[in-house]
């Protein structure tokens, strides 16, 4: 059995392929469908013609993106690449719309836990405001006799500012 060498376009074209074919590195034989669909968009002599004008290094590119925007003609033949390009961009907006509900949830939570954090805060120094207050009135009591008022002798030097 002997073993083709043509490209898909020659192929499909029903044509020799020749040496120098400027679609065969685009278009290998390997994968038809690629070029059934740029040729029903496109043709057979557009698509060769684009692909000869353009520099070497750009024909790749090109003939990926004719492949793709033919893709696309072919599942939706009304809107084509005007219609996938409006459902991206909608999914942008549904993803940043997304990202701003969540940094605003976030902006909320913080807020939350900001406000718990200082009222644990505020706690936490109520709580040690009254230990220190326990604490002074403990050492207060403990440095003082426990005296009452009946056992305290009288002293009337304390009393000297009294005229």
């Amino acid at each position: 059995m002997k073993k083709s060498t043509r490209c898909a376009g020659c192929k499909y074209l029903r044509r020799r392929c020749p040496p120098d074919c400027v679609l065969k590195p685009y278009f290998p034989s390997t994968n038809p469908q690629r070029f059934s669909f740029a040729h029903k968009v496109y043709g057979a002599s557009n698509i060769t013609r684009i692909l000869t004008r353009l520099q070497e290094h750009l024909r790749a590119k090109a003939a990926d993106n004719m492949c793709y925007e033919a893709n696309i003609r072919v599942k939706d033949p009304v809107y084509g690449c005007v219609g996938e390009i409006n459902r991206l961009q909608q999914q942008i907006i549904q993803g940043q719309n997304e990202i701003k509900r969540i940094k605003d949830e976030m902006a909320v939570q913080n807020a939350l836990r900001q406000q718990q954090l200082q009222l644990q805060y505020q706690q936490q120094m109520v709580h040690a405001n009254d230990k220190d207050d326990a604490f002074s009135y403990a050492s207060s009591i403990e440095q003082k006799p426990n005296l009452s008022i009946s056992q305290q002798p009288f002293d009337a030097s304390t009393f000297a500012w009294f005229p």
